[in-house]
């Protein structure tokens, strides 16, 4: 999620001494790992939204709509577990399809990807939850059941709450699933995180929490967004090896999201991941023509979820874009239904689906 409630006071991109690769400790086989998104689910966990300080009561219900139409469609491919408290603001549970499981545990937004659970899996198929504690994205917003959701759901499943040693949001890094992480470091390399720790020692930890060897860090952009600039909303890994990018081809350079962009894109381009193999890096361009008229809409093809069998994705209103976008992830994702969604309401709000949606992997 990236650029909701935008933060005038001074636009900084990450130090350049935190670009380029890191090792993330010795290489040793881990006890766990994070499977790629793509590898089998069990379910899709999602967050009902009731903040109404932070959408006001019309937009809140234009994101609960959306957060129903992802939650229906993703059902048609695999269970999904929503998360809400018994009678929350808005919640009926008949505008839910059969699949839809409505789980008593409360929430303040809708972000699962940043609040929710991170699963694990040992070699044994053994599942736990890795804690990237989540505090409102430097406590930027309140959290009062947000901070506690992914315990509660370790709770619930019976499974481990493994402490990372570290405060941030899954949103914030990327896995392969073979060893190689991709992060910007503005978002954890960042006082409102991790005081103190240096990109290593991070590095060192998420890769401990995640079972990777090799971080690669791009800089970022601070305090320009809530988020301090999470990477799923502009690179993502597609398979080992292999990353999809949305940068236009033109730098600009009074734009620091794509200045921000294009460093990122550079620093994928000279770089190798956990097995010493150069990335193969795919681009996609920004659509142009949208529907949104906002300045911090967060217009982001790149924001998508793969589930069982189907990746739901974003439409935006540029046909052109959108018919380019559905084409590359149906060539990147073969054999899966691509499903595009108006999700604009989620847009205006920062995020995207991705952002929305948390994978628990096949046990």
């Amino acid at each position: 999620m990236i650029r909701r409630d935008m933060i005038k006071a001074g636009i900084l991109l990450a130090g350049a001494g935190a670009a380029g690769c890191a090792r993330a400790g010795k290489p040793v086989a881990p006890r766990y790992e994070m499977p790629l998104e793509s590898a089998p689910h069990e379910r899709t966990l999602m967050q009902w939204p009731v903040a109404v300080d932070v959408y006001g009561k019309r937009d809140l219900a234009a994101v609960q709509a959306v957060i129903v139409d992802i939650a229906n469609a993703i059902s048609a491919h695999e269970p999904v577990a929503l998360l809400a408290a018994r009678g929350a603001r808005g919640l009926d549970p008949s505008r839910f399809s059969g699949q839809v499981e409505i789980w008593d545990i409360a929430t303040d937004d809708l972000w699962c990807r940043d609040s929710g659970p991170t699963f694990v899996r040992a070699a044994d198929g053994e599942l736990a939850v890795a804690h990237l504690r989540f505090n409102g994205w430097g406590n930027k917003q309140p959290h009062p059941n947000d901070g506690q959701v992914a315990a509660r759901v370790a709770e619930r499943l019976g499974l481990p709450l493994i402490d990372s040693g570290l405060v941030g949001e899954q949103g914030g890094v990327e896995h392969d699933g073979a060893g190689t992480m991709l992060a910007h470091a503005s978002c954890w390399v960042n006082d409102n995180r991790n005081p103190g720790q240096s990109a290593d020692q991070i590095a060192a930890k998420l890769g401990a929490a995640l079972g990777a060897q090799k971080m690669i860090w791009a800089p970022g952009v601070k305090g320009a967004d809530i988020t301090d600039y999470h990477i799923d909303s502009l690179a993502r890994f597609v398979g080992p090896g292999r990353v999809l990018i949305q940068v236009d081809d033109v730098v600009d350079a009074r734009d620091p999201w794509s200045l921000a962009a294009h460093e990122t894109l550079g620093v994928l381009e000279r770089a190798t991941d956990a097995r010493g193999r150069k990335l193969e890096v795919v681009r996609l361009p920004d659509p142009v023509d949208i529907r949104s008229r906002s300045p911090d809409f967060v217009s982001s093809y790149i924001n998508y979820y793969v589930c069982n069998g189907a990746v739901i994705a974003p439409q935006f209103g540029d046909a052109r874009a959108d018919d380019q976008a559905r084409a590359m992830l149906a060539g990147l994702y073969p054999g899966r239904q691509i499903v595009q969604l108006n999700i604009d309401p989620l847009g205006a709000s920062g995020g995207g689906v991705h952002c929305a949606t948390q994978q628990q992997p096949r046990a």
